[in-house]
């Protein structure tokens, strides 16, 4: 009996890890064929719309249609094979022509023309990518006829490249022709139908990718006026702070917090847009590495092409990036300073405070002080007056003494006794609040 891993414990994404790998296989292609590609952003109800979409197209089409949307779906009606693939942010559709004889004329039929009439102008999405790739067999005149390439091409500038060690010639523009397409022509040497699918394949990688990193660049050149403004006005308040100017600091707060909120509002509008145009690019980068181009004489290859004009622009975009970052942490520093020189300006106060708290107690104190003199003085005003009636009484009741003299002894005597009473009971009331 074989051994068996039924009785372990398997992971619950195992199959879905194993197929990943499988999910989107390159094409085999015949030649000729005529390939068109279209990727469209999209977003949750368009995509559930497309789907619709699709499953309409198997029933004008007489098969069944597909039940549940997956990430990659392939179907062959008659002459037409047409793959769709959800990505990211955007859906591709890749609409291959079979049924193409050699003696063909490039761009007048493409992969969309076995399309049901009115289907493809019902599709939902935003349209980035579009562009046809007619694939034919190669002779010695064909692919050395410039003049005839270039009309098929509406007289653009080529761009061209022998990928694969000269298997094949590549053409294209990376233009915009009277269709609203873009084009690219292989001229096929000596490529099997596998090797001609993995190269158109990498082609149409590199057009929507290469579209999909620019998406950024517009947002990349609206952004950088207002950066420029909020640098500059940065720049103003850091060098004020410096020179240690007389300013209004919450005025500067204020100004400081309008800055940092736009530069949040760039952040949470791009942040997501500039890190795909990364990824994108370095897409672009590796299939062109996985292309081997060969130059042809007089011609930009697709790698030449595509550095010298791409790169730059994604470039562009990581600047703005970096300089959003870089105004965010400066934002932070400035409004650090700020506030410094508020909790400084508020210690300033505190302190002048305090002083003229203890001024105050000083002389509340000294207040005091004469207070309690009068107090001793009117406590024993009227203690005496008590210890007269007393004194009246008792003489009037038989008792023989001077009442003067007794009088006179017992003021200082009073006088005395009142002054250390008060005196015990203030210093009894300052150890209970120190106690306190």
């Amino acid at each position: 009996m074989k051994p068996s891993l039924n009785q372990l414990d398997l992971h619950p994404l195992r199959n879905e890890l194993y197929n990943e790998l499988h999910s989107r296989p390159f094409h085999v292609l015949p030649c000729p064929a005529q390939v068109t590609h279209i990727a469209l952003l999209t977003t949750p109800d368009q995509r559930t719309a497309q789907f619709r979409h699709w499953q309409d197209l198997h029933i004008m089409l007489g098969e069944p249609e597909p039940v549940e949307d997956v990430s990659c779906y392939e179907a062959t009606f008659g002459s037409l094979r047409i793959r769709r693939e959800m990505h990211m942010e955007f859906a591709s559709y890749t609409f291959i022509h079979l049924g193409v004889t050699n003696d063909h004329q490039p761009f007048e039929d493409t992969g969309i023309s076995p399309l049901p009439r009115g289907w493809l102008e019902k599709l939902t999405g935003t349209v980035v990518a579009a562009f046809h790739i007619d694939l034919q067999q190669t002779d010695a005149s064909t692919e050395n006829d410039l003049t005839q390439i270039r009309h098929w091409f509406e007289g653009e500038r080529l761009v061209g490249s022998s990928p694969w060690e000269g298997k094949a010639r590549v053409w294209g523009t990376f233009r915009l022709h009277s269709d609203n397409f873009g084009r690219f022509m292989v001229l096929n040497r000596d490529m099997s139908d596998s090797q001609l699918g993995r190269l158109t394949q990498r082609l149409m990688e590199i057009e929507t990718y290469r579209l999909m990193s620019l998406l950024a660049l517009p947002l990349a050149r609206e952004m950088t006026p207002s950066l420029n403004e909020m640098d500059q006005q940065l720049a103003v308040i850091t060098q004020s702070l410096a020179d240690n100017e007389n300013i209004e600091e919450r005025e500067v707060l204020a100004d400081l917090t309008n800055i940092a909120a736009r530069i949040e509002a760039f952040r949470a509008h791009s942040t997501f847009r500039f890190s795909a145009t990364r990824a994108y690019h370095q897409l672009v980068l590796t299939r062109l590495e996985e292309l081997r181009e060969d130059e042809l004489s007089g011609h930009l290859t697709i790698t030449e092409f595509m550095t010298r004009r791409l790169t730059p622009a994604v470039e562009t975009c990581e600047s703005v990036k970096h300089r959003l970052e870089d105004l965010s942490r400066r934002v932070d520093r400035a409004s650090d300073m700020v506030r410094t020189r508020v909790e400084l300006a508020i210690q300033s106060q505190n302190q002048q405070l305090l002083s003229s708290m203890d001024r105050r107690s000083k002389i509340q104190l000294m207040m005091q002080h004469t207070v309690e003199g009068l107090s001793v003085v009117a406590i024993s005003y009227y203690l005496i007056g008590l210890l007269k009636l007393a004194l009246d009484s008792a003489h009037d009741a038989g008792l023989d003494f001077n009442k003067s003299l007794v009088l006179g002894i017992a003021i200082p005597v009073v006088m005395a006794l009142v002054f250390f009473g008060i005196r015990l009971l203030h210093h009894r009331f300052i150890k209970l609040a120190r106690r306190q």
